[in-house]
């Protein structure tokens, strides 16, 4: 008897879900802090980007 071939079978590659376009994929986006009378601006501090609530996924 011939030794029998196994051959491999090949798995579609997972694409990768399309990065949201606002935040380029990290769920975060910066917003300017301002305080003040004048409203000077005094820094920065990251938000959840509402265009994929955080996820970094691409909705539509």
């Amino acid at each position: 008897m011939a030794a029998r071939k196994t051959t491999t079978r090949r798995t579609a590659a997972v694409p990768e879900p399309a990065k949201c376009e606002p935040c380029k994929g990290t769920g975060e986006i910066p917003r300017t802090v301002r305080a003040g009378r004048k409203q000077r601006v005094v820094g920065q501090q990251t938000g959840i980007c509402l265009a994929c609530l955080g996820t970094g996924e691409a909705t539509d």
